[in-house]
């Protein structure tokens, strides 16, 4: 009998396996890293370790400091999560090694399974039909250059070791060919430590669906229905959702006995994840096997009615699986989400800051996973993901409607953040239809405004000049204040408005140049609004921080700044040469010399933050004046890493 369970990972999956673990009546030990000393998972738990400081590579990556916790702890078994070392064969060799048991698969077929080379081997080798390309062995970049004029174009570079979008490129010509090897292989060694790469002949516009399979370690192997994940960014999952609307009872069984097939091959054990491409003519080809348990697993839970952490410490202590393949039956329709502190509007710049309010919705069928709460600090170390937020219905359409719901009314306020990208997304027509391939956001979904900086029309200046007055009111009755006329100053991120405020009691008027709105504003306190406007009473969600104010309303996030009483600034406009980090993070490649011609797009630095590396180009042509970054160094957001200046004031200043 297991009694005390360490979970060797942080955040939302951190706190998901402690809340199971303890309706089971384990013990729980958390680990944590310096950063994240005051973190959800460290609270939930019974005990907590803090194994090092705020790098992955000295904390939630140091294998000995982990196992050094468990020993101090008494713990019996390690929880692994996702990420981090949750597919290193290392780790799990060396928690039985010291008497733990790893809550995974063996370390064979977590080695087996982690290498995308010898998996796609074994898998052929199997009769489980992949996707064609090359697979040498720790080839060079020549080696790659000479096998992808076999393969033709478009290609996909991928990390062997890879996951997650990290070390993937998809490359269209060969001229592309030399530099996307370059920065795979850079991305692979920052998040793996294994820059081995393989390609693969790149399948347009396909459905890309996973299994989840569940052996034990009596021979009995299962598939719990297939997760539909097509919808992503950058190689990762934005939308999953259970089952698939590609889907037919033929191919769902087809493709469950194929994974069943892949697990049985590799001597598997717990949960593990097939992921498969899918051709527009239900094709299906073998991608990869995660041998853990998925971001997305909640959807597959709330259409079996299983607990799949229940499930893996059942297995784990040597029980048999809880269902036969005859007992498996899938009900309803789930749908996840991945909400991020990132910018849609700014290529999806992760973000950091602190989470002034962090209010999740609730109502029927509504989950949200998170490791995070208001007050917590949103750091560049870890992966940006606040929450995943989940809903169930009895089909896909009150699935879809529950969760447009849910992003609609959380309150995300203090950092930029993907939610209203994500509740676009799922009431689109086409994603509606069931039609969503991975090339979806690339394009029916390439204009959308939400990947745009959010219009502010005098409607929006209305309501933030009313919360702004409101709130500069202090003691004296909102209702019964005096009609006044005031001038004021807002500002978002992008650009500035003068505006002229007039207020009757509850009125407010607003008018900006020839344009003008009125509001009413019946309440507003703990952070919610009630408005009329036009005629039409509706609740809108803020927060006020100083000369800030946050709102969420029009189906829209904003941030003012009220800048009436700030004096003016000589400063010139910081968004012309001037070029700036937009996170915290390492700077991992200098790609020019002060001093050097460059022209407006042209790749500067590599950025490296939350795991993925950004490149940050020129904003226009020029002289790179000023360079007073260097290659290695630790940068803030907003730290100017370069001046450019036009070829005649170089000249001048003797550049």
């Amino acid at each position: 009998m297991l009694n005390k369970l360490l979970i060797a990972n942080r955040g939302e999956i951190a706190v998901r396996v402690i809340r199971t673990a303890k309706s089971l009546g384990y013990r729980t030990v958390a680990v944590f890293s310096e950063a994240d000393a005051n973190a959800l998972h460290v609270e939930l738990a019974d005990e907590a370790v803090c194994i090092g400081p705020a790098q992955v590579s000295a904390s939630y990556l140091n294998a000995d400091a982990i196992l050094e916790a468990a020993r101090k702890t008494s713990a019996d078994c390690v929880h692994p999560g996702y990420g981090f070392l949750s597919e290193n064969s290392d780790f799990s060799k060396a928690c039985k090694e010291a008497g733990l048991v790893f809550v995974g698969p063996p370390e064979a077929a977590i080695e087996l399974m982690g290498s995308k080379r010898r998996s796609k081997i074994a898998m052929q080798e199997a009769g489980v039909r992949v996707v064609p390309g090359f697979e040498g062995n720790n080839s060079d970049d020549d080696e790659l250059i000479k096998a992808a004029a076999d393969i033709g174009y478009p290609l996909m570079i991928k990390a062997s070791a890879g996951g997650g979008g990290r070390g993937m490129r998809q490359v269209d010509s060969e001229a592309d060919l030399a530099d996307n090897l370059k920065r795979a292989r850079s991305e692979s060694r920052q998040a793996f430590g294994d820059d081995e790469l393989i390609l693969e002949k790149a399948v347009i516009e396909p459905r890309h669906i996973e299994i989840q399979v569940f052996a034990d370690q009596h021979g009995n192997a299962v598939y719990l229905g297939e997760r539909d994940c097509s919808i992503q960014r950058r190689h990762q999952k934005v939308v999953e959702e259970a089952p698939s609307p590609f889907m037919t009872p033929e191919l769902r069984q087809a493709m469950g006995e194929a994974a069943v097939k892949a697990a049985l091959a590799c001597n598997y054990e717990g949960a593990g994840t097939v992921e498969f491409l899918v051709d527009k003519d239900r094709n299906f080809y073998f991608l990869e096997m995660n041998t853990r348990l998925q971001v997305e697993h909640p959807v597959t839970e709330l259409i079996t009615g299983q607990d799949l952490v229940a499930w893996q410490l059942t297995v784990a202590e040597g029980e048999p699986l809880p269902l036969t393949q005859k007992d498996v039956a899938l009900q309803g329709h789930a749908i996840e989400v991945r909400l991020y502190a990132e910018d849609p509007a700014q290529n999806f710049t992760p973000q950091t800051g602190t989470l002034l309010r962090f209010d999740p919705a609730e109502g029927d069928g509504i989950r949200f996973d998170s490791g995070v709460r208001t007050g917590d600090d949103i750091t560049p170390h870890y992966d940006p993901m606040l929450a995943k937020v989940i809903a169930y219905g009895k089909n896909r359409n009150e699935a879809r409607r529950r969760l447009i719901t849910a992003l609609e009314k959380t309150a995300v306020f203090g950092t930029t953040t993907n939610q209203g990208f994500l509740s676009r997304i799922i009431a689109n027509d086409s994603f509606g239809r069931g039609e969503a391939t991975t090339a979806f956001l690339l394009t029916e979904f390439r204009d959308d405004p939400s990947m745009a900086p959010a219009q502010i029309g005098t409607r929006e200046l209305a309501l933030g000049a009313a919360l702004f007055s409101q709130g500069n009111q202090q003691q004296r009755a909102w209702s019964n204040a005096p009609a006044t006329v005031t001038p004021m100053k807002l500002a978002t991120d992008s650009e500035s408005f003068n505006v002229l405020v007039r207020t009757r009691g509850h009125r407010v008027t607003v008018t900006a140049g020839e344009q003008q709105h009125e509001l009413e504003l019946v309440s507003a306190a703990e952070g919610n609004a009630c408005i009329i406007d036009n005629g039409v009473r509706q609740v809108c969600q803020y927060h006020r921080q100083g000369d800030h104010l946050y709102l969420q309303a029009f189906g829209k996030n904003l941030t003012f700044k009220d800048l009436t009483h700030q004096p003016a600034s000589g400063s010139a406009n910081s968004g012309t040469g001037q070029i700036k980090a937009t996170m915290d993070g390492a700077l991992i490649d200098l790609l020019v010399e002060q001093g050097q011609a460059v022209k407006q797009g042209d790749t500067l630095v590599i950025l490296e933050a939350m795991k993925m590396e950004h490149p940050v180009k020129a904003d226009r042509d020029g002289i790179l004046a000023n360079l007073p970054v260097s290659k290695g160094q630790q940068v803030k957001r907003n730290q100017l890493l370069a001046e450019i200046t036009a070829d005649e004031t170089a000249e001048d200043t003797g550049q």
